[in-house]
């Protein structure tokens, strides 16, 4: 069962960014619904800034799917920007980002999903990692690179940072630091802030329409320069605090160590 927008809150939220996707979004989007059957979800497409007629595509498969909203930047800002935009409207607990060039099977979504849930609250993050790469050799060894040295240095424990579908509590989501290519780096990210993080293995699959947007070395010195800036965030968060409840107020209960999340067991979280 799908959320319309006057309906309460959903349980998950789907954002999809994209740019010049029209020819893949409404089986994208009709993949993602049927994945998604039996749960109350909601589906954020982001146009950013496409020239192909992606937002007219948008309005007329909203007018028949009360669950999808499109949203769109004026100007292109970036896969990161986009993401940030979904998340900054999205009304579920549970947020799902999945690429909008369809090499992400949205079949994978119910495991990501059950995945984070059966995980516990000091879990924040179900990360896919992709098998059986369809991508050209040359993207495959750069990516496979890039990952090694990412994983040297950050000791993220994610074997494929890159890959686009994955699952995030979204209250954790929100208090993730911002910078353009921050989805790559959800994982050590969500460390940072004292969450665990769990991972699924995701067939990858051809694009049935376009080309991709992004090259192979076009990023690369921007893509280094962002590595080691996590590097640095991450060592900069020494400690991670363990709150506790002071107990003696009227209608308190006894006082009990609290995790870095916030949660303390059987008790509902502190708020700062």
């Amino acid at each position: 069962m799908s959320a319309s927008l006057n309906s309460a809150a959903p349980d998950i939220s789907v954002v999809v960014p994209a740019k010049d996707e029209r020819d893949n979004l409404p089986v994208l989007v009709d993949e993602i619904s049927a994945a998604l059957s039996g749960r109350t979800f909601e589906i954020l497409v982001i146009d950013d800034g496409s020239g192909d007629g992606t937002s007219q595509m948008l309005a007329e498969l909203s007018g028949r799917m009360p669950h999808l909203r499109g949203l769109r930047h004026a100007v292109a800002c970036g896969q990161s920007a986009s993401v940030r935009t979904g998340l900054r409207h999205a009304r579920g607990g549970i947020v799902v980002t999945i690429d909008g060039d369809g090499e992400n099977d949205p079949a994978y979504i119910p495991a990501l999903v059950e995945a984070l849930e059966n995980a516990g609250p000091g879990v924040a993050l179900a990360a896919g990692q992709r098998v059986g790469r369809k991508a050209s050799r040359a993207k495959r060894i750069a990516s496979r690179l890039a990952n090694r040295l990412r994983g040297a240095l950050l000791k993220d424990q994610t074997r494929d940072s890159g890959c686009g579908l994955k699952a995030i509590r979204r209250e954790v989501f929100l208090q993730l630091p911002y910078f353009d290519s921050w989805h790559r780096f959800l994982p050590a990210l969500v460390l940072r802030e004292g969450y665990g993080v769990t991972h699924v293995d995701i067939v990858d699959r051809h694009r049935r329409h376009g080309t991709s947007k992004y090259g192979i070395f076009d990023r690369a010195l921007v893509g280094a320069l962002d590595l080691f800036g996590v590097w640095w965030l991450r060592r900069r968060r020494k400690r991670v605090p363990q709150v506790s409840r002071v107990a003696g107020f009227v209608g308190e209960a006894s006082a009990g160590t609290v995790s870095g999340n916030g949660q303390a067991a059987g008790a509902a979280p502190v708020k700062e």
